[in-house]
């Protein structure tokens, strides 16, 4: 029997090339959405900056570094708490929603994630997508990215059979099991903190794109990149 760690990512012995930056092997691959797929992060910051600035409030990265990954309840509340604002987290998730409502549809794709995902498709890797996003902000953020259409599974924040959201391992447990595969055979790319501590917590690797503003050494990833176009599919041995 060949040695697990020269078995390729789809169960065939071969060279685990020195190149591969991963631990092991992969067969299956689950992304997060905003921030990994689609540039949302800004739409996000735009909206709530605009519903804080009355306060004479501002929302930079020291605040939204902590927030990025989690449900929308539980970063209004870290938001409301932190900036010590006069509302309730509900009342400031109303009068941001029209905002976002707006400004999805808006949202362009990351540079070289779709090409990442089509090179993906192509080899037969089967994709999923797990957010904390609910469903109906997944439908408004990829409505003009017919391209979402190959993943064989999506989960979204508002799941009944998640537990609790990212950083537990709910989502990403779930969307392996939905895709058929071995949480130890799923690798995740993500953005966010919280999303590393989840995807690590479910027992799979994770490649981290930290956005720029956040400190790189808080990630405790297999993997760290700056852009898509730094990682080629050998790099992952697929």
């Amino acid at each position: 029997m060949a040695d697990p760690a020269s078995v390729g990512s789809f169960g065939n012995p071969s060279c685990y090339a020195s190149r591969v930056k991963l631990a092991r092997p992969v067969s299956h691959v689950i992304f997060d959405l905003d921030g990994v797929l689609l540039d949302t992060e800004p739409l996000y910051t735009r909206a709530t900056q605009e519903v804080i600035s009355p306060y004479g409030k501002t929302f930079d990265w020291s605040i939204k570094g902590d927030m990025i990954g989690r449900s929308s309840l539980d970063g209004a509340h870290h938001l409301v708490r932190t900036l010590g604002l006069p509302l309730l987290p509900e009342e400031y998730l109303a009068r941001r929603k029209p905002l976002l409502d707006a400004l999805f549809p808006t949202a362009p794709e990351i540079p070289g994630a779709r090409a990442l995902v089509d090179r993906l498709h192509a080899r037969g890797v089967p994709l999923g997508v797990a957010t904390s996003s609910e469903q109906a902000l997944y439908r408004a953020k990829t409505t003009r990215h017919d391209w979402f259409g190959v993943f064989r599974a999506v989960v979204c924040g508002d799941d009944p059979r998640i537990g609790a959201l990212k950083p537990a391992p709910d989502i990403f447990l779930i969307t392996a099991r939905d895709l058929g595969a071995a949480p130890q055979d799923c690798l995740v790319f993500e953005d966010s903190l919280a999303g590393v501590e989840a995807a690590r917590a479910a027992g799979m690797q994770v490649v981290a794109l930290p956005d720029p503003h956040m400190d790189r050494a808080r990630y405790a990833a297999d993997l760290l990149i700056d852009a898509y176009g730094e990682l080629d599919l050998a790099d992952l041995g697929l």
